[in-house]
């Protein structure tokens, strides 16, 4: 089979390797398709604690496709079934993953792409929030994952603020509902803004999908008191600084909303598929940008830059 293979930091090749052979309990994956995580970037611009060439396929993560082959003990999936998975070598034409970590994908959503793991984490992320009818909430940072909020938390009943820095993500945001939208460029502008937008009550839950410092913190100050800050960005590039005091002062519940049970993600994908079939979000309009694995290095490169127009794209095969 082809796969992808990271050989040096912003270095990657598609090679000819050895087609995976399903264990005792495990299922392999035509895949058709995996979505580009933003949390790959480490490892494609490279970190001192990253050893290259990684495995092939890695670290693609957000794959689907057609089961073709299953191993000794496996029931309930069998080979032609349509699924998402949760595997980690996606950047291939197959891939292998647990039974348990695949989900069956219905007619109804035959034909279109279903990058398992992103869809799975907005609605896990969505569940620890708690967003009501009746309330306001604020999401920072428009990309894949904040746009599905937005579609989220209006449905839910709520009054959407979205807060990103580029002008066709807030655009972006309208499309998925979004009631105001303040570019993210001045910190105080934005707190006045909000607070003038919630006659100075702030928002009962914020939904930090940045990963940065600065909007972290901005997401406390945004926050009402005894309101519900959501971190949903995935801080990974080092220590953060953030205003404990403002926390304390305001008794905010602070919820890191990243799982890391497979069991969990497993529940996600599985609402996501609900939420897509009843319509609840439509992730189809995010698919911005699509590639093959001879182009996964302009793909990186993209997601990089982030050219005008791109949320999210998949390598498809």
């Amino acid at each position: 089979m082809k796969a992808a293979v990271l050989e040096a930091p912003q270095s990657i090749n598609v090679q000819e390797v050895s087609l995976p052979e399903p264990k005792a309990g495990q299922v392999r994956i035509r895949l058709q398709g995996c979505g580009l995580c933003a949390s790959n970037l480490p490892v494609w611009e490279g970190r001192e604690w990253f050893s290259y060439p990684v495995a092939a396929g890695n670290p693609g993560h957000e794959g689907w496709g057609v089961v073709d082959a299953v191993g000794e003990g496996v029931r309930g999936v069998r080979p032609g079934d349509r699924v998402a998975a949760l595997s980690y070598n996606a950047y291939a034409e197959y891939d292998l993953a647990d039974a348990d970590k695949v989900v069956k994908l219905p007619e109804s959503l035959a034909g279109k792409p279903f990058p398992g793991e992103p869809l799975g984490c907005a609605m896990n992320i969505f569940k620890r929030s708690e967003v009501k009818a009746g309330q306001t909430v604020a999401i920072l940072g428009i990309g894949f994952l904040g746009a599905l909020l937005v579609q989220l938390a209006k449905s839910a009943g709520a009054k959407v603020i979205a807060v990103s820095q580029r002008e066709f993500s807030l655009a972006v945001a309208r499309e998925c509902g979004a009631d105001e939208v303040i570019k993210m460029d001045d910190h105080y502008k934005i707190i006045e803004k909000v607070k003038e937008l919630t006659n100075g009550n702030f928002c009962e839950r914020v939904i930090e999908c940045t990963g940065k410092e600065w909007p972290l913190n901005l997401a406390g100050e945004l926050t009402a008191e005894r309101g519900r800050l959501i971190i949903a960005g995935f801080h990974q590039d080092g220590m953060r600084q953030v205003n404990v005091q403002l926390w304390n002062w305001r008794g905010l519940d602070v919820i890191n909303a990243h799982e890391r049970d497979p069991k969990e993600y497993i529940k996600g994908i599985q609402a996501a598929v609900e939420a897509v079939e009843a319509g609840t979000i439509n992730p189809d309009r995010l698919y911005t940008h699509r590639y093959t694995l001879d182009t996964i290095d302009k793909a990186f490169e993209n997601l990089t830059n982030r050219p005008d127009g791109f949320v999210k794209a998949l390598i498809t095969y």
